[in-house]
């Protein structure tokens, strides 16, 4: 066991440490674009399946509590939450349409959307990237390797990795990241 565990911890770290690496440029726009977007009375609105759901309610925590600094709440609202609205649309429509129909009733042009889905293919976070584009939002993605959502965003963060385990500690690692960056881009005055 003591084998698996160390494999286990040296693999993590190998995938964050080229993950960070690799994308490094594209972590301080980032954080630039989300403290504009809060700057300018936007709004950051997050979604994906299963873990990465439960990562945009984490990352949406993060932002309207408080991540390292005492500071006001930042909005930041996680499409994942509402069981009557998702089981609404599920029902009525489609699971697909799920984050699509959020975005079209709460997006607007000075937000952000941040999907995140590890296959880089989950039909509904797909379907409400595009739908954040159409309405003009600033989109990032959070996944792996694989899938469609690299080439619909405007900032792919795409983890060098095909166990979902490994990308999902990459993903909440680079939401820490922007988090920490946005708070201090928003409240401190060494930028």
């Amino acid at each position: 066991m003591k084998k698996i565990i160390l494999d286990t911890l040296e693999e993590s770290v190998q995938v964050k440490t080229n993950f960070i690496n690799r994308h490094v440029g594209a972590v301080e726009q980032c954080a630039r674009l989300m403290a504009d977007t809060f700057k300018n009375g936007g709004k950051l609105l997050l979604f994906g399946n299963g873990g990465s759901a439960a990562d945009a309610q984490h990352i949406a925590a993060e932002f309207i509590n408080r991540f390292q600094m005492e500071r006001p709440p930042l909005p930041a609202l996680a499409l994942t939450t509402d069981t009557s609205v998702l089981t609404s649309i599920g029902n009525d429509y489609s699971f697909e349409d799920i984050f699509h129909k959020q975005i079209l009733a709460l997006g607007q042009p000075h937000d952000m959307a941040l999907g995140i889905t590890t296959s880089g293919s989950s039909p509904n976070v797909i379907h409400a990237v595009k739908t954040a584009k159409a309405q003009g939002l600033s989109v990032i993605g959070f996944s792996g390797t694989r899938g469609e959502l690299k080439d619909l965003v405007d900032i792919p963060f795409c983890v060098p990795s095909t166990v979902t385990a490994r990308i999902q500690e990459a993903h909440i690692l680079l939401a820490h990241i922007l988090c920490d960056l946005t708070e201090k881009l928003l409240f401190t005055h060494s930028q």
